[in-house]
């Protein structure tokens, strides 16, 4: 068979091909993803949400608090299915490139979850949602580190950054805590009508889980001002504290963040608008030293000067440089 006419280790073209690959797996993982998670919460018996009510802890979420928040993560995805077809930014191009197949491999993993979880085979569930947290873990950092959020790029954000965030939030913390309690049995005797009989058991585990990932969350809000992460992080908030009873230390530390997350998010701006990160302003001549004249070339160099004129580094004055 004679080989394409084309230079498939160019760059340009793996990044066509690689794009024309995700415009298929993604709208099909996202399918399968979708369909998989409807019909084992609408068609079959037992459906994810009894499954959930046969084995209650102390940080199970209210159902339909979840349902919606899975929905919003379902929206975002479609919106980035259209992105991949009609992107046309280079940036945006090698941001989907980069993350598109972790995406692609989450979708997959959770369908298969759903499966494990209505056939109540914990210890499967809990490896698959390791398996999810780690994919959504390692795309979210791929995006932080390479691909950071701008606002030159407000479809990115919106379509890319933030299904990817509330997916890993959704994770890392409700649904890896949740499958690792039941699995490890850290469950309460459901009552045929009415609250859990031992509701109370059980209380410090989960009130670890909710004040250790909601404490990491509150980092990074105001570390990064991260909306997303606030929205995601209280919303989790809201759904566990809503479904009642609770033990008391997991309530009052989940309705605390539900507070504390808006907040925190609120005070970071206010701080980065009052004060604002001011650079370094040189005194004039100063430039040399770093390389660039003051009229933004190079600065010329100690032989094109001659040695005894050679620029080198030397005391700056305080009262011209800060005005």
């Amino acid at each position: 068979m004679d080989s394409l006419p084309i230079d498939t280790s160019h760059p340009a073209v793996r990044q066509y091909l690689a794009l024309i690959r995700l415009q298929v797996l993604t709208p099909l993982s996202l399918l399968i993803n979708i369909a998989t998670v409807v019909v084992c919460s609408a068609l079959v018996s037992p459906s994810i949400s009894e499954v959930s009510r046969r084995f209650p802890t102390s940080i199970s979420p209210r159902p339909i608090v979840i349902a919606i928040y899975v929905a919003a993560i379902y929206a975002g995805q479609l919106g980035y299915c259209v992105l991949i077809v009609l992107a046309r930014k280079a940036e945006t191009k090698q941001t989907i490139t980069k993350v598109g197949l972790s995406l692609v491999v989450a979708n997959w993993v959770m369908a298969i979850w759903a499966v494990a979880w209505i056939f109540e085979s914990f210890l499967l569930s809990t490896i698959l949602q390791g398996i999810l947290l780690i994919t959504l873990l390692y795309a979210n950092l791929v995006l932080l580190i390479y691909h950071q959020p701008t606002t030159a790029r407000p479809f990115d954000m919106m379509l890319i950054h933030a299904p990817l965030r509330f997916f890993l939030v959704l994770q890392f913390g409700l649904m890896f805590p949740l499958s690792l309690f039941i699995n490890l049995g850290l469950t309460y005797t459901p009552a045929v009508v009415g609250p859990p009989l031992d509701y109370s058991d059980h209380p410090w585990p989960g009130f670890g889980v909710v004040l250790g990932t909601n404490l990491l969350g509150l980092i990074v809000i105001i570390l990064r001002r991260d909306i997303v992460w606030c929205i995601a992080a209280t919303w989790i908030c809201i759904s566990v504290w809503s479904l009642k009873p609770k033990p008391s230390p997991v309530f009052v530390v989940a309705i605390l963040f539900t507070v504390l997350h808006p907040l925190a998010l609120i005070g970071s701006y206010i701080y980065a608008i009052f004060f604002p990160r001011r650079g370094v302003v040189l005194p004039p001549g100063d430039e040399a030293l770093y390389g660039r004249s003051e009229n933004g070339g190079a600065a010329p160099t100690a032989s094109h000067q001659g040695a005894g004129n050679a620029n080198g580094p030397r005391e700056i004055d305080e009262n011209i440089a800060w005005g």
